[in-house]
């Protein structure tokens, strides 16, 4: 299973979408456990794969490298804003699986979301990781909002070169905040003018990428949708919170979903009096996903929105109408794509991610 550890609730950021002001009073700032009980909590589990998390956790090094230093995981993956990339020996780098860097997109709107020079400490760090040997998956983790431009900002990541990240993955600026749209002139002419329409595009320029240059580019929701239409799969909750993905409080309290530790709901148990095998399914989607014709597909997209709601049920439902509109588009190309395997141009393998749940949503 996957266990985000988060080393610290504290960031060197305030992303305008974030604000970066966590409250002690919920969980602590910094971890208060001992790292012995964390390793006789997470290795009890056979395959343990481990996600540095925060606040920004490279924040905490050396709690880092301890944790790598005496835990055995069977993959280790980092989430950060890759502001200091630069700081991790490569005995650390090399040791990772996946590392998921924030940037959402070209230089102008990452660094309007993300603060001024963001965008180029991100780039010049990553090339960095890259000369120092790391070879894992690299992953362009966006935060998408009302100043993005879907096609453009997903295209540019994809096509940069020296560095380059290996995959592009985003996830909405919305239903986590209250009053909602709050980062949106307009949310619905957004969606119906923008984001929906720059879907259609990248939907397109990623189809003709596999025609003119025989690959499949790194769109993580594009490749994970496809393989499940390509399969006939039936998918459960894509990032797997609650299912095989579970978040150890800085307090040694163990939650499903990583941002939420207030909500009892999410509240699991802890590392001292739980073990893993009582995890899996104590808090599932639940309401109006269940009844959805695609809900086979998208598997609830967000277990926090779908318990907390915080837009309303209409505001819930508008972000749903993007993860249909996103499958439909997929669902028009599945034809062509199908033909491209059957001619030997691109392979159904290319469609095999994760090879094992490296915390990325699949669903935006």
């Amino acid at each position: 299973m996957l266990y985000f550890i988060i080393l610290t609730r504290v960031c060197n950021l305030r992303c305008l979408y974030c604000g970066n002001d966590p409250d002690p009073r919920i969980e602590p700032l910094e971890i208060t456990y001992d790292i012995w009980d964390l390793k006789r909590f997470v290795e009890k589990d056979p395959e343990p794969i481990i996600a540095f998390y925060g606040g920004e956790p490279l924040l905490r090094i050396n709690l880092l490298e301890e944790i790598m230093d005496n835990i055995k995981a069977r993959h280790w993956v980092l989430q950060t804003n890759g502001i200091f990339l630069d700081r991790l020996e490569e005995k650390y780098l090399k040791s990772f699986d996946t590392i998921l860097v924030s940037i959402d997109g070209r230089p102008e709107i990452t660094n309007y979301y993300r603060g001024l020079g963001t965008y180029e400490r991100v780039l010049e760090n990553i090339k960095l990781i890259r000369e120092r040997g790391f070879e894992g998956d690299l992953i362009a983790r966006m935060t998408v909002s009302g100043k993005t431009d879907i096609f453009l900002d997903v295209k540019h990541l994809v096509e940069l070169k020296d560095p380059n990240f290996d995959h592009v993955h985003w996830q909405l600026d919305v239903l986590w905040d209250s009053p909602p749209y709050q980062r949106y002139d307009d949310f619905d002419a957004w969606v119906s003018k923008s984001y929906n329409p720059g879907i259609t595009r990248l939907v397109n320029y990623w189809y003709e990428k596999m025609v003119k240059e025989e690959k499949v580019l790194g769109i993580i929701p594009f490749i994970g949708i496809m393989k499940t239409l390509l399969r006939g799969e039936r998918t459960n909750l894509r990032c797997g919170v609650g299912i095989n993905a579970f978040t150890i409080t800085t307090s040694g309290r163990i939650i499903a979903c990583p941002i939420a530790p207030e909500f009892e709901w999410n509240f699991l148990g802890d590392i001292w009096n739980t073990e893993p095998e009582e995890l899996p399914w104590r808090v599932t989607i639940s309401g109006p996903c269940l009844s959805c014709d695609i809900y086979h597909i998208c598997g609830g997209r967000c277990l926090f929105a779908n318990k907390t709601m915080l837009w309303g049920i209409e505001g819930f439902r508008k972000v749903c109408q993007t993860v249909r509109h996103l499958v439909n588009e997929l669902e028009r190309i599945k034809p062509r794509v199908e033909r491209l395997i059957d001619a030997g141009v691109i392979s159904e393998k290319d469609f095999d991610y994760p090879p094992f749940n490296n915390s990325v949503e699949i669903i935006p």
